[in-house]
C-alpha cells in the first residue's frame, strides 16, 4: 500500500514539473491549428509574417508568443483571438481589423470568464474593440498600443474594455482613436496606471458602477472629455494629467453620483472645465493644479460634505462656479491667483477670506453671450460689488484660509 502511495506522489511531482513544448508557426501555416494541437503549458511561437485568421480560440493554459511582431489580420470578419482559459499569455503581435457590428462587440483580443491571463506588448490597429475582458479576474493588460479611427460614438468601440471584472491591472498602455480609451463597468478592485489615452471620441477613461478602484499617473489629453466617473464609490484618482480636453461640453474630469473618493495631486490644464461634480458626496479634492482652464471647478448644489483643500488655481477664466445659492462643502487653504488680500502677520495665509465664485461667472452660465464682456470694467465692477455684499453667489462658499503663494504638493 505504501509503495502505491509513493508512486502516486512521484507521478504528481513529475506532472507538476513538466515543461511544455514549443510549437513553431511560420507564414503560410495556421495559428489556429497550432493552438488546437497544443496542450497545457505549451508555447505557440509565431514567426514574423502575415496571418489571415479569425476566431483563434485559446481554451487551455498556454502562451501565444509573437517573434518580430507577426500580424494577425481579421479582415473585418469577426473576433480575432478569444481566450476561455485561465493562465493564458498573448504577447508580441500586431492584431488588426476585427469585425465591426452594431449587434456584437467584436474585439481584437477577448478574455471571457478567465483568471490570471496576461495581454502584453501587442499593437492593435483598426479594431472595433481592442482588448475586451468579461467576467474575468486577476489579469494584466500591459504595454499594449490600441489605435483605431473612430468618428462617432455609435460606430465605435473602446480601446480596453472591462465588464464585470475584478483585480485587473491596466498599465503602460497607449490608446487613441476609440470611443472610450479605457472603460470600466462593474469592475472592482482594479487599477489603471501609467496609461496614455488621447484623441478618443468620448472619454479617455470611463467608469460606470465600478467601486474600490484607482487610476494613477495616467495622461488624458485631447479627448471628447478626459475621464467620467459615474455611480461609483471609493475611487482613488491620483497624479494624473488632464490636458486640453475641450469642446462645448468637455471636462477634464466629470463626476456624477460618486461618493467617498479622492482626487489628489492631479494636473488640470487647458480643459473647458477642469472638474465638473454633480451629486458628489464626501469627496476630497486636494493638492491639484488647475491651470488655464475655462472653468477650474464646477460644483453643483447637490454636492455635499466635500473638502476642497490645498489646490492651486492659476490663470483660469473662472475658478469656481455653482448653480446654487447654498454651499455644503468646505474650501480651505487653497491658492487663488485672483486673490487680492493681504498677510500682515506673514504666516503665508491671507488675513481676508476669499470668495472664489464670481457674479460674472453666473451671468455667463445663464447668458453665454455675455462672455464678450470678460475682462471688462463692467465685469470687474459686478464681481467687486458681489464680494462686498453677496446676493447672487453662495455666501458660505468661502475660503477662510487662502494661501498667499502656491501650495507645494
Amino acid at each position: 500500500m505504501n509503495k502505491i502511495k509513493y508512486i502516486l506522489i512521484i507521478l504528481a511531482i513529475i506532472n507538476l514539473n513538466v515543461i511544455g513544448k514549443d510549437i513553431i508557426v511560420k507564414p503560410g501555416e495556421s495559428i489556429k491549428n497550432a493552438v488546437q494541437l497544443s496542450v497545457k503549458g505549451d508555447r505557440v511561437i509565431v514567426k514574423e509574417g502575415l496571418y489571415k485568421e479569425t476566431e483563434i480560440l485559446i481554451d487551455k493554459p498556454i502562451e501565444l508568443i509573437g517573434e518580430g511582431y507577426p500580424t494577425i489580420d481579421g479582415f473585418s470578419k469577426g473576433e480575432i483571438i478569444i481566450i476561455r482559459s485561465d493562465s493564458v499569455t498573448v504577447k508580441g503581435f500586431y492584431v488588426n481589423n476585427s469585425g465591426f457590428s452594431g449587434m456584437r462587440d467584436y474585439a481584437a483580443i477577448r478574455i471571457e470568464d478567465s483568471k490570471h491571463c496576461n495581454i502584453l506588448s501587442n499593437k492593435l490597429i483598426n479594431n472595433y474593440f481592442g482588448i475586451y475582458l468579461a467576467g474575468s479576474d486577476s489579469c494584466n493588460v500591459m504595454y499594449n498600443e490600441a489605435t483605431s479611427n473612430a468618428v462617432t460614438e455609435s460606430s465605435s468601440g473602446n480601446g480596453i474594455h472591462l465588464w464585470k471584472c475584478s483585480y485587473i491591472l491596466v498599465k503602460n498602455n497607449t490608446i487613441t482613436g476609440h470611443r472610450d480609451g479605457i472603460y470600466f463597468e462593474f469592475a472592482t478592485f482594479s487599477r489603471a496606471e501609467n496609461n496614455s489615452s488621447f484623441k478618443n471620441v468620448r472619454y479617455g477613461l470611463h467608469f460606470m458602477f465600478s467601486h474600490n478602484d484607482e487610476y494613477v499617473n495616467n495622461v488624458f489629453a485631447d479627448n471628447g472629455a478626459g475621464v467620467a466617473v459615474m455611480y461609483t464609490k471609493n475611487v482613488r484618482m491620483i497624479n494624473n494629467r488632464f490636458e486640453f480636453n475641450n469642446g462645448s461640453n468637455s471636462y477634464g474630469l466629470l463626476l456624477k453620483e460618486i461618493t467617498d473618493s479622492y482626487i489628489e495631486n492631479n494636473n488640470f490644464t487647458g480643459n473647458t472645465v477642469g472638474i465638473y461634480s454633480e451629486g458628489g458626496t464626501r469627496l476630497l479634492i486636494a493638492g491639484n493644479e488647475f491651470n488655464s482652464n475655462g472653468y477650474a471647478l464646477k460644483i453643483l448644489g447637490n454636492c455635499t460634505d466635500d473638502t476642497i483643500r490645498g489646490n492651486n488655481f492659476s490663470s483660469n477664466t473662472f475658478d469656481v462656479t455653482t448653480n446654487s445659492s447654498r454651499n455644503s462643502n468646505l474650501f480651505m487653504g487653497n491658492y487663488w491667483d485672483k486673490y487680492k488680500g493681504y498677510d500682515l502677520d506673514k504666516n503665508g495665509t491671507g488675513d481676508v477670506p476669499y470668495r472664489p465664485v464670481s457674479l460674472f461667472s453666473k451671468i455667463v452660465e445663464e447668458t453665454p453671450e455675455a462672455v464678450f464682456l470678460l475682462r471688462s470694467f463692467v465685469a470687474d465692477l459686478l464681481d467687486m460689488a458681489e464680494r462686498v455684499v453677496p446676493v447672487f453667489t453662495p455666501e458660505s462658499l468661502i475660503d477662510e484660509t487662502p494661501k498667499m503663494e502656491k501650495v507645494i504638493n
